[in-house]
């Protein structure tokens, strides 16, 4: 990854943290912040801005509005997933459809996947 920490876009990742959508503050606030394994939100990998993630297993969780179902947007996406899983980061991508009519679903999903890569990650450490 060029730098983890790229400072050019810090501002715009704090300006998409104060201005998040209904979905992203739906998931925020009533699942991620306070699961017990730590999410953060807006999170600078490079050179993009994911919408959620989480160190300790490697996991992105991007929220795709419609704008994500374009061409030029599926394309954006699958350079955007390729380059973050050059750094053994998964990226799971959920609509905000979704999140509005399955949310439980969703919330399972996240966890299935975050304790998946945690029993991977013990028994690679056997």
């Amino acid at each position: 990854m060029q730098r983890k920490h790229n400072k050019d876009i810090v501002p715009v990742a704090k300006m998409l943290r104060k201005c998040m959508t209904k979905e992203e503050k739906h998931l925020w606030y009533d699942f991620l912040r306070l699961y017990p394994v730590r999410f953060t939100r807006q999170k600078v990998l490079g050179k993009y801005i994911t919408d959620f993630y989480c160190a300790k297993v490697k996991l992105v969780v991007e929220l795709d509005g419609s704008q994500h179902f374009s061409e030029t947007g599926i394309k954006h996406d699958e350079e955007r997933t390729e380059y973050l899983k050059l750094f053994g980061i998964q990226v799971i991508r959920i609509a905000n459809i979704n999140i509005k009519n399955n949310f439980n679903g969703v919330c399972e999903y996240i966890h299935q996947t975050v304790e998946s890569s945690l029993n991977k990650a013990d028994i690679i450490q056997q």
